[in-house]
């Protein structure tokens, strides 16, 4: 069911003011960045070994993002799964009586699929299950 810890989500103010510390001093390399509006954030995506760290600066103050800031300050946001049939992994879930914030997978970063668990379901840590989809061609 779960493939490996895909990335950690990290909540920042600025990516211009985050990225320093992961790409000068640890030495991390940065793979890209890019938008995702639906979402009101900015991502960067840093290699860290086989895992990647997915830094979450909002473009909105209606951004998740910014309120999770507003509420909780910068820092770890979510932790997500890398899973095969996303589908299937929401409806096993909510099987097994977990509470889904997303019921279908919906667009995330990188061109992925992705759902998050209610952080209930995980002594207060927001999952996430995540579907890279294979590029064909």
């Amino acid at each position: 069911m779960i493939k490996k810890v895909d990335h950690i989500g990290i909540a920042v103010k600025s990516l211009d003011g985050a990225l320093p510390f992961y790409t000068e001093v640890l030495q991390l390399p940065l793979i890209g960045i890019e938008e995702v509006e639906s979402q009101k954030v900015k991502v960067a995506f840093i290699k860290a070994g086989e895992t990647k760290l997915e830094l979450l600066e909002p473009t909105s103050t209606e951004s998740p993002i910014a309120k999770f800031i507003e509420k909780r300050g910068e820092g770890i946001h979510h932790l997500a799964l890398g899973v095969e049939s996303i589908e299937e992994r929401i409806r096993e879930m909510s099987e097994k009586g977990i509470r889904m914030i997303d019921e279908h997978p919906r667009p995330g970063a990188g061109g992925a699929e992705i759902a998050f668990m209610h952080p209930k379901a995980a002594s207060g840590v927001l999952v996430e299950l995540c579907e890279k989809k294979v590029k064909k061609g």
